[in-house]
Formats: C-alpha cells, structure tokens, sequence
C-alpha cells in the first residue's frame, strides 16, 4: 500500500491500539473509531511552501493525508471560497462573518472531501464494491466516486432523501436502495446488506477512518484563506459528527506545526427535532442518548444516533465552542434570508449553521471574525425553500 511519509497508521480512540493502514475499518480488538496517526516531526510544511502551490484541491495538503495526491481518487474536490457576508456581519453585530461555500465541490457538497478519501482507500484495499446508508449527499458522493475509480457501489437511502439525491445516485451508476421511513431504516438495511456480502467496503462514516480525516481539510483552507489568522468561531451543520472532529483535529495539527497559535472556538449546529448531541453537551454528559423520535426538515442531520456523536462532544468542549438546536422554521428562514442577502444558497441543512449564529447574537463583542460553512447547495432541495416561502404567502 503506498502511502504518505508522515503517514504511521491508525489507532483506536477507545482503546488506544495501534494498526497498520491494511487495518481499514474499526478497532478489531475493541470496536472502537479509528484515526489516522502521523508523524509529525517528520513534516516539513509551512505557510510559504502552500502559498507556492495551486489552490486547486485538498489534496495540495498532501503531506497530511494519508496517501500521496497522486494515487488519489479525486475531482478537483476543496479549495472552496470563502465569501465575505457583509449584510450578515451587520445584522450579528460583529466585524466580519464568513461563508465557507462547500456547495461548490463536485456533487455539491462538502462529504465529497471525505469520500475522495475513503475511495482512495477503498482502491488501495483492492475493493470492487463499496456501500453505505446515508441521508442523502453521502450517497451521492459515494456513487460520484465509486464511478471514478471505476468501482460498484450500492447505496442505502430512506424515502425521504431529496428527488435530486435519488436521481444523481442512479446517473452515476449506483445501485440505489431506497428504504421505506428515515434514516435509521436505511441503516439496518445498509447492515443486513453488508453481512449478506462480506466482499463489500463500507464507505460509512466512522466505520471507515478516512471520511473525517477529508474533512479534516476545510479548516486548512479557512486559515489559510485568513492569511493565517484563525476565526473566533465556525458554526457547523452537524449529523454524524465528522466535520466538527475533522475541524478539532486539523487545529490541532496546525499548532503542532506551529502554523496557528489559537484555536477557534467550534459550534456544532442541529436541528432541535433531532439534537443528540445538543442534548448531550447541555446536559453535561460524554456519551450521547440517541434521539427515539426524530422528525426534522433537515434529513441530512436527522441522525439519531450518530457514530461520531462523543468525538464530537470532546472536540466541541475542548475548543470552547458549543452546540446549538434551532426550530426548523427559524433554519428555513435562515436560508432564505443568506440567499436573499448575500446570493449564496444553502441546503435547509446546512442553513443550520446560519441560524445558529444569529441564535448566538447578543453574546459577540464587536470584533469577532464568524465562519459559517454552508456544507450542500440549495439547489439539492430547493423545492423545500421555496415550500416555506409559499406558506408565508410569498
């Protein structure tokens, strides 16, 4: 297997074993989540190098992922903007918000930096067939890769997934399963499938340890896009938990590598019908109580029992950030009031982040630079944006 220099192996969060990267998937002596691990002393990177190179793709972080850019399975997926959000700014009553705009990778959304990952590691394991359930964008991306690296998938999507998602599973070649009820329907579908066919590579998010470690990369790009000056906050759409752990991770590599010197304070944003990890954070708790009844606008963070909800949970505490649940109505007005305002359009999911801002408003000093990271594009359920303008009679 060809992997990066840096680049040591997995090991478990739970019980701290270490594996070497033929190990793909969870902890084999304990269950537990896998990270990836490098070495970093051993890492020669700094802010003029990266200036030198091509803003083109995450993949120009090379030296802190685990497989050489040239093995990747990739679509020219990162190097989003960051657009500046003015009317925002003024109406939070700080001095700069941000919209990092993930809506503008290759399927739309910001899973398709784990997913080049995951696939990439899918064709150095010699896999032919990949699968996994998701709400929606994951499958997209899923099949979007698969059909890249000229591999199988079979996706698992509950009925409620958008049109769009549906379609684009099918146009690029998956076998789609759509699952009658919500997402955890598709999970135990997604189960039974996987040991019905032990040849299959499950692209799951936390069973396989690279999607986090994609997204991981976002955060990269903000620092670097502020000129090496680290936001006091980021608001992110939160389901399974992989881009709040991906973004805790990256700041900690960062000051490793003496790149940034302070941390941003990280906000895991939730929709309240289906706020596990809200739920866990107010309470105190470090494991997460999943959610028995969920029912939110928001399918693609109507996770109620997400894989990577007590990662999260420590990732959040230890940035001083903080979670927040916010009612579908005030989420679908955020984004129409960001598309409205600042042009940019926002999937009823990632709005989240949005309104969590402004359910922060009163607690800012002035001079606070905010991120908020639209993670899909509104185009992918538009139908719902437009739905909550028509009942306001517009």
């Amino acid at each position: 297997m060809e992997t990066t220099t840096a680049f040591v192996g997995l090991e478990c969060v739970d019980c701290g074993a270490t594996f070497d990267a033929e190990e793909h998937h969870r902890c084999p002596d304990c269950g537990g989540l896998l990270d990836p691990q490098y070495a970093y002393d051993e890492i020669d990177l700094d802010s003029e190098t990266l200036a030198s190179r091509p803003f083109e793709s995450m993949w120009r972080y090379e030296e802190l992922l685990p497989f050489p850019h040239a093995s990747a399975v990739s679509m020219a997926e990162g190097a989003t903007p960051l657009v500046e959000c003015p009317t925002l700014a003024a109406e939070l009553g700080v001095d700069r918000v941000l919209i990092k705009d993930e809506s503008r990778n290759p399927t739309g959304a910001a899973v398709d930096r784990g997913q080049s990952l995951a696939v990439t590691a899918t064709t150095h394991h010699n896999a032919e067939t990949v699968t996994l359930a998701s709400p929606g964008n994951g499958g997209q991306s899923a099949a979007a890769y698969a059909g890249r690296a000229g591999l199988e998938s079979t996706v698992y999507l509950p009925s409620r997934s958008s049109f769009t998602t549906k379609a684009m599973v099918n146009v690029h070649g998956g076998e789609m399963s759509v699952v009658g009820g919500r997402f955890d329907d598709a999970l135990a579908a997604y189960e039974e499938g996987l040991a019905e066919h032990d040849d299959r590579y499950s692209l799951q998010s936390f069973t396989t340890p690279y999607r986090h470690e994609g997204m991981k990369t976002i955060l990269y790009e903000i620092v670097e896009q502020l000129e090496w000056d680290v936001p006091d906050i980021i608001c992110y759409p939160t389901g399974s938990g992989t881009g709040i752990v991906g973004l805790a991770k990256a700041t900690r590599e960062l000051e490793t590598l003496g790149l940034i010197e302070d941390q941003p304070a990280l906000y895991a944003t939730q929709a309240d019908g289906c706020a596990p990890i809200v739920e866990a954070y107010e309470a105190g708790d470090d494991e997460i109580t999943p959610t028995e009844h969920p029912d939110t606008i928001c399918g693609d963070l109507e996770i109620p029992d997400p894989a990577g909800g007590s990662w999260a949970l420590e990732a959040i505490r230890r940035t001083d950030g903080g979670a927040i649940a916010l009612e579908d109505q005030d989420i679908l007005e955020a984004g129409v009031q960001v598309a409205a305002n600042e042009g940019l359009e926002c999937a009823p999911s990632s709005a989240t982040a949005a309104a969590g801002a402004w359910e922060l408003t009163g607690t800012f000093d002035g001079d606070e630079t905010i991120v908020l990271v639209n993670t899909a594009a509104g185009s992918k359920e538009a139908d719902v944006l437009r739905s909550h303008l028509m009942s306001q009679g517009i």
